[in-house]
């Protein structure tokens, strides 16, 4: 049984073409000493746009978000992160997998941060930064 039928998105700053496929492997966005075992993906448009966005604030440099439509390649589960933390099921319709992301397209129309959103999401991200909040890997 499917946990979401999607469509399911990925929010990032690496520029994709469609057939590219997002791995696992790589450095977490919020704590870059910790090389993640899943790809993170999930069924709300705006919320793969605030991944985006955050993933933009936390690079070096300058740096682009992009949302993708994605397809995962194989099983998927909750993010176990994010699931029953602060409101019971999974709200966020956010999920993880170890099996490649397949881009099928970029798109466009989600939502951006204000500018008064984003000042506070980058307290945030200090806030969780400094405290070495734990990330479910």
């Amino acid at each position: 049984m499917a946990l979401d039928d999607g469509p399911f998105f990925h929010g990032t700053t690496a520029a994709l073409q469609p057939g590219d496929l997002l791995t696992a492997g790589f450095p977490s966005n919020y704590r870059p000493e910790i090389v993640m075992n899943h790809v993170y993906f999930t069924a709300l448009r705006d919320g793969a746009g605030l991944a985006a966005e955050l993933a933009a604030e936390l690079a070096s440099g300058e740096a682009e978000p992009h949302v993708y439509r994605i397809e995962p390649t194989g099983e998927f589960e909750n993010d176990p992160n994010v699931t029953d933390k602060k409101f019971p099921g999974n709200p966020t319709r956010s999920y993880r997998t170890a099996r490649p992301l397949r881009v099928v397209e970029e798109v466009h129309d989600w939502t951006r941060l204000s500018p008064g959103d984003l000042q506070s999401w980058r307290e945030r991200l200090t806030t969780l930064r400094d405290s070495r909040a734990e990330i479910i890997n």
